[in-house]
Parts: C-alpha cells; structure tokens; sequence
C-alpha cells in the first residue's frame, strides 16, 4: 500500500483541492506540515500556540500558487522552516533591475524543483519573474539557468520532500516517470 492515490483515481482537471488532500497526506505527520489556501499573499507559516501545524499558504486557490509555495518549502532546510517565510528577504512586485537580477539568482532552485512538479502533474509551468509593475519578466540567461537546475535533478535525482511530492502528484495524475525531454524551452 503506497501514500499515493492510483491513477485510475486521478483527478481529471487540475484543482488545488486534490494538492491539499495529497499534501496533507503525505507531510501532514512526517513533516508537521499542511497545505492551506489563502485569500491573497502566499505565506509560510511556523506552528505556535494556535496552530500545531506549520502550514504552506498558497495564493486565491491558485494551483500554480501551490506549486510555487512547495517548491520553496522543499528548498528551505530544517532550521529555515521554522521561521516566518523561511526568514527570506523579499521585495515585492516593482523591483529595479538590479534587485530582480538578485530575485533571479536565488529562484532557480525553486523554480526548477516547480517545474518538476508541474511536469508531474501534466499541467504547464510558466516561469515566475514575479515583477509585473516594473515590466520586467524572466530573463533568457534566468529561463537557462532554471532550465539547467531541472536537468540536474533529473540526472541526480530531487531532495528527498521534494521526491515524495513529485511521486505523488505523478500517481495522483498518472503520469510516467520524467525524463530531460520533459525540460524544453521550446515555447515557453
């Protein structure tokens, strides 16, 4: 008996109340973790004397948004999760070019662990310059550098949280084992 649901059960649209149900599945005991939806900024949040559990908040009910949100929980050590939005500096849409340059630089990782689970899930993962006021998108050397962090974890596998959800959301969604195929740029 696995934690993953089988595909002949899977959902056939994308709806981030089946990412709840298998999030909170697979993390709620071993992690002390649930997923939640929020009403508008995306948080993470460390348990305290209201809340037992720590708990990723996604955007609107967005799927994308989750996919997002645990791509930077799966990222975050030990330590880094027990601190509000993992103790990271953000600055919010409207950044100068020097600070989305900054931005860029530490997305990768995430944004590749994002792809992967999109990947999993048959659904299209768009990359996130998170800067719309300013105009300024994701940077081709960004889109290669992310591109180039999804291959490596195709060639040396994903961290072990990281793995567990990409092998869910692949049951959940039927979907084969990914491959460095998986990973073009090609229109995106």
């Amino acid at each position: 008996m696995t934690d993953y649901p089988t595909p002949a059960s899977a959902p056939q649209a994308h709806d981030a109340e089946d990412l709840i149900t298998l999030f909170d599945r697979l993390f709620r005991d071993s992690e002390n973790t649930i997923l939640v939806r929020g009403d508008d900024e995306p948080i993470y949040l460390p348990a305290d004397a209201q809340h037992p559990h720590h708990r990723v908040i996604f955007a609107h009910g967005f799927f994308a948004s989750v996919m997002h949100e645990v791509a930077h929980w799966c990222v975050a050590g030990p330590q880094r999760r027990l601190l509000e939005d993992f103790g990271y500096w953000y600055k919010p849409d409207g950044r100068s070019a020097a600070e989305q340059a900054e931005f860029e630089k530490v997305e990768i990782r995430p944004q590749a662990m994002e792809w992967h689970f999109c990947a999993c899930a048959g659904y299209r993962f768009v990359f996130s310059a998170d800067n719309l006021s300013a105009g300024i998108g994701a940077s081709e050397q960004f889109r290669h550098n992310v591109q180039t962090q999804a291959l490596e974890f195709v060639e040396t596998g994903l961290p072990p949280r990281a793995q567990r959800w990409c092998d869910g959301l692949r049951a959940l969604y039927g979907v084969a084992p990914l491959t460095a195929a998986d990973f073009s740029l090609q229109g995106r």
